[in-house]
């Protein structure tokens, strides 16, 4: 199954408690986290460093300082590990199928 856009901020959104983020608020965080992908060479198809232990935290650390540099962003710092956790949640989701 393929990355859907829209069915990965619907799935984020149901995993936030009481909240709900517009489509490009949510899209805004998964493009930062994509660009922390490609900054560290894991969309590489040559790269299959399966270490993934400590993504989230990196992803989340990673996702919060550019939330902290972009002053026009509307997501909650504090919903930060929530999102990219429900992110990485979607792309299981999506290659267990």
């Amino acid at each position: 199954m393929e990355f859907d856009e829209n069915k990965a901020v619907e799935f984020i959104n149901s995993r936030l408690e009481g909240k709900k983020y517009p489509a490009d608020e949510i899209l805004n965080v998964i493009d930062m986290m994509y660009d922390y992908y490609e900054q560290n060479g894991m969309l590489d198809p040559d790269n299959d460093d399966d270490d993934t232990e400590d993504i989230e935290k990196e992803l989340t650390e990673y996702v919060v300082k550019m939330l902290r540099r972009d002053k026009l962003a509307k997501i909650d710092i504090a919903d930060a590990p929530a999102i990219v956790k429900a992110e990485l949640d979607y792309e299981d989701s999506i290659c267990n199928l």
